[in-house]
């Protein structure tokens, strides 16, 4: 797993982006209280990683401008703004579906709210991930995220599709289907306005 990492870093870092590892969530936010300055517009994607090792509650209680996508009684106009918003953030954080040996990022979207301040608008995306989101290939990336990560996410969201009782992907057409866009980020045009920080451990789906 050291090698994968070692391999992974490098190869984020040949395609314009920056690699990061760290062990515990205690680096982590100490990284992030690097990268990230007191007062800066900060926005986020959905992502259970992020929940899970408290960089939600970092940013909440951080001295920064948080576009909260999290807050009660937001209406649906209300999240959309902040969607907008975060194309004008200084820092756009979120989680990944999965990470190539190659140094690709791989992520499904249903409405494209999370992937699109990451292609464009934010000055620096941080991207956080566990080390259960290394895959081989952008085929392992894009299997892993739809055989493993999208059923559960759509559980977690309450949603009626085939793969939240059948726990896989069968490549539905219904209504409530998440699996809307494919990304596959392999580089960047400015050198490391991608960061990404792997983190020991299964974190997220």
């Amino acid at each position: 797993m050291e090698e994968k990492i070692k391999k992974t870093i490098r190869n984020l870092q040949k395609n314009n982006m920056a690699g990061y590892f760290v062990e515990n969530t205690e680096e982590l936010l100490l990284l992030l209280s690097a990268l990230i300055r007191k007062g800066e517009r900060v926005g986020c994607g959905d992502s259970v990683t992020l929940e899970e090792t408290g960089v939600f509650n970092y940013l909440k209680n951080g001295d920064f401008i948080f576009y909260d996508k999290h807050q009660k009684g937001l209406t649906s106009e209300e999240k959309r703004a902040l969607y907008i918003k975060n194309f004008e953030t200084d820092t756009f954080i979120t989680g990944t579906n999965a990470i190539t040996a190659g140094g690709e990022l791989f992520n499904i979207d249903g409405n494209g709210s999370r992937v699109a301040p990451m292609l464009y608008g934010p000055k620096q995306v941080i991207v956080v991930a566990g080390t259960n989101k290394l895959a081989d290939t952008a085929e392992a990336a894009i299997k892993r995220t739809r055989q493993i990560a999208a059923p559960l996410d759509a559980k977690r969201l309450n949603k009626d599709t085939p793969c939240t009782k059948l726990g896989r992907c069968i490549d539905c057409r219904h209504e409530q289907r998440i699996c809307n866009d494919f990304v596959l980020i392999t580089g960047q045009f400015i050198k490391d306005r991608i960061k990404v920080i792997l983190i020991d451990g299964d974190y997220g789906f």
